[in-house]
């Protein structure tokens, strides 16, 4: 196998691309071939030693993938060869094979391409996660997404939609709120031009957005919290803008709203039953085209360096997928 090592924490230019013994499963493993994987933004700070997960040194990052299982350990019954599967493992991904927990992977039923599949379960996992069981979103209710033309924004749009929501989409330019409005947002705010405050007040006719979606962090928490709904339910996804924001927390108080973690990795571990029915439910929604991810970059796996470049300065809109060719 190949793969692109991860030896020093010194970010995505010091990644090296070696070769190394192809791995054979252990006990409730498989090892996939990989067709294609995606790039997230933890995978960006993983490499920096700046993510809430360390993995030894050296290890191959990556941590959303899709292929074909080659080989399966004893005690896996649910997989077997040849199995087109997705997978989310944290690591591994950005490589030829990988050795993946069978209880990580997903079987893609025969119209899912290896593409989105890659692009699939990190980005919707942790978005359902949010929006359905953590949130506990209700069909008429309306939800505010930042960073909205991002990988977890724009699945975000779209599951809200499928559930029956109103959605607000926020983003930085006119043509990411042009974007959002073709996966089905209602109303977009540009906040680089527009008050956030003063427009979502004007959208929701002064009631304010039942749930806010926020994996940006940063300048508008605050402002977004300020306005949200009475029972309102604040989602905590992530830092995209890099700072982590503080709330005062008589704010929580005034709105009797609620300030809550989605941190899907740890629920798909903790609560295997509750996410395998969550991806099922995605999956449904998939192959009715209730959902689909928005992939504007694919690269090919050897230019992983510029596909970091293109993640660092902000210029992926939906996902970036990178393919190992034949």
């Amino acid at each position: 196998m190949q793969a692109w090592f991860c030896e020093t924490l010194d970010g995505p230019d010091a990644l090296n691309w070696k070769e190394a013994p192809t791995p054979e499963p252990g006990k409730g493993e498989v090892r996939v071939a990989i067709k294609a994987a995606s790039l997230n933004f933890p995978d960006l700070l993983i490499v920096q030693g700046k993510y809430q997960m360390k993995p030894p040194l050296p290890f191959v990052p990556g941590a959303e993938f899709a292929g074909v299982v080659e080989a399966v350990g004893e005690g896996v019954k649910h997989l077997a060869v040849g199995t087109a599967v997705a997978g989310f493992a944290g690591t591994g991904g950005f490589g030829t094979h990988t050795i993946a927990p069978a209880a990580v992977l997903m079987p893609l039923p025969p119209a899912f391409s290896f593409e989105d599949g890659a692009a699939f379960l990190c980005t919707y996992g942790t978005t359902y996660h949010g929006l359905i069981d953590r949130a506990q979103l209700k069909a008429g209710e309306t939800v505010l997404v930042l960073g909205a033309a991002g990988g977890v924004g724009t699945a975000a749009i779209q599951i809200a939609k499928a559930a029956g929501a109103k959605v607000i989409a926020a983003a930085s330019t006119d043509e990411k709120c042009a974007l959002c409005k073709t996966l089905g947002a209602d109303d977009t705010i540009n906040y680089s031009t527009q008050n956030l405050r003063d427009e979502l007040k004007t959208l929701t006719g002064g009631k304010g957005p039942d749930v806010v979606y926020d994996p940006v962090g940063g300048d508008f928490t605050e402002a977004a919290f300020r306005s949200i709904a009475w029972r309102g339910r604040y989602l905590v996804v992530g830092f995209a803008n890099g700072q982590i924001p503080s709330l005062p927390l008589n704010l929580t108080l005034l709105k009797g709203a609620s300030v809550m973690g989605v941190f899907w990795g740890e629920f798909a571990k903790r609560e295997p039953q509750n996410n395998a029915a969550s991806l099922m439910q995605l999956a449904a929604w998939y192959m009715e085209g209730k959902i689909k991810p928005l992939i504007e970059h694919k690269l090919p796996m050897s230019q992983i360096k510029e596909a970091f470049t293109l993640m660092g300065s902000r210029q992926v809109r939906g996902k970036l997928v990178l393919t190992n060719q034949g």
